[in-house]
């Protein structure tokens, strides 16, 4: 299970296993806790094949990416302000007592789980194998598609597969990320594979309208998403600029 989406942005929290790129002394922001690490498979791919980008003008995204290819944007923002809110005490002080509502990634989600916050981070977070629902190491969400969209990474590192419209994937909506890469992804041809690549902590991927996409999370993974519409896109393509482009976080 996972925290149900809201409007445009998400949140989500999963088990650590492995830290995460250093940020200092507190680069994991307390989430790492003692415990059963990730399955073996929760690994990062041998070569990522979406590419990573600095200093990108907003005139050369919206050419080269905004309707196009996904890409990894880098050194967009300092976010040192909204990751010092995002550590576990601080998020724990803020909304220990607030209910969060949970429920799975599959076509069969109609059930729902109220609970306070504070039990879910103390009493739920752990690795999740290739057979079951989880919230650990090793969660994620099955392939899906929608609008055009940006996802930053504040702690951990979430691995992302992706096919454009005209492909759509191998795939059994009901089983878990993990269980694809399994036992579907090692028997894919090389044609067939999906551009994949982690992102890291301060990494902010962008992927187009309708993309495939499906995510992995190899550690504790706080994000947050915001998804554009169509329009919004198209209304930017009509304004193009050589500065360069500006986070979908602030702080």
């Amino acid at each position: 299970m996972a925290l149900e989406a809201r409007p445009l942005l998400w949140l989500a929290l999963w088990t650590l296993a492995v830290p995460a790129r250093s940020f200092g002394k507190d680069a994991d922001g307390g989430w790492r806790r003692p415990g059963p690490g990730a399955p073996a498979a929760v690994t990062e791919e041998e070569h990522c094949t979406v590419e990573r980008r600095a200093d990108l003008s907003y005139a050369e995204f919206v050419q080269r990416y905004a309707f196009s290819r996904p890409v990894i944007l880098q050194g967009l923002t300092d976010n040192s302000r909204f990751r010092d809110l995002c550590t576990r005490q601080r998020l724990l002080a803020s909304f220990g007592d607030s209910v969060v509502r949970l429920s799975t990634a599959n076509t069969y989600s109609y059930q729902k789980v109220d609970l306070p916050f504070e039990k879910y981070v103390e009493q739920m977070l752990h690795p999740q194998d290739p057979i079951s629902m989880g919230n650990g190491a090793g969660s994620g969400v099955p392939f899906h598609w929608h609008g055009p969209g940006f996802s930053e990474v504040i702690y951990g590192r979430k691995r992302w597969f992706l096919y454009p419209p005209e492909k759509t994937p191998e795939f059994h909506p009901n089983k878990t990320t993990l269980a694809w890469l399994r036992d579907t992804y090692p028997a894919l041809t090389p044609s067939a594979r999906p551009l994949e690549c982690t992102i890291q902590a301060g990494e902010v991927l962008y992927f187009p309208d309708r993309w495939w996409h499906a995510t992995l999370n190899l550690d504790t993974s706080v994000f947050i998403s915001t998804f554009l519409g169509t329009e919004v896109v198209a209304a930017a393509s009509a304004q193009p600029t050589s500065a360069p482009l500006s986070g979908p976080g602030g702080g």
